[in-house]
């Protein structure tokens, strides 16, 4: 069992920067690949960024490419977003999610894929 608890969320100016950390406590032993996911009001939950346990493989939602960089810290247990030029259509609240894997190239980019979810951290972008 890991647990997962977000942070760094807010509220910004569109253009504006913010970034997220996802810190994990638990059973930490274990190799897991992470990734981000954010779900506006009325909408369903969907994919932002994955990066694999070994950190060398990231991939992005076409809708951040460019803008958002996932990465991590294994020694501390910790994985970031790193968001830059926000719009108001990233208001949404952000969600961390953890993978148990034994491949430390691969990511997962589906809700289905992860076993452990935070509790979500909002954020909003004004225009």
């Amino acid at each position: 069992q890991v647990q997962l608890v977000e942070s760094g969320g807010g509220l910004v100016q569109a253009g504006g920067s913010l970034r997220l950390s996802c810190a994990a406590s638990g059973r930490t032993s274990n190799n897991y690949a992470m990734g981000w996911f954010r779900q506006a009001p009325g909408k369903e939950r969907e994919f932002v960024a994955a990066i694999s346990w070994s950190g060398t493989n990231t991939v992005y939602a076409n809708s951040v490419k460019g803008r958002f960089t996932i990465s991590r810290d294994n020694a501390k247990n910790t994985v970031y977003l790193q968001m830059n030029s926000l719009k108001p259509e990233d208001t949404a609240v952000y969600y961390c999610a953890a993978e148990p894997t034994i491949y430390g190239s691969r990511y997962y980019v589906a809700t289905n894929e992860y076993d452990y979810w935070g509790q979500g951290t909002q954020v909003t972008v004004s225009s």
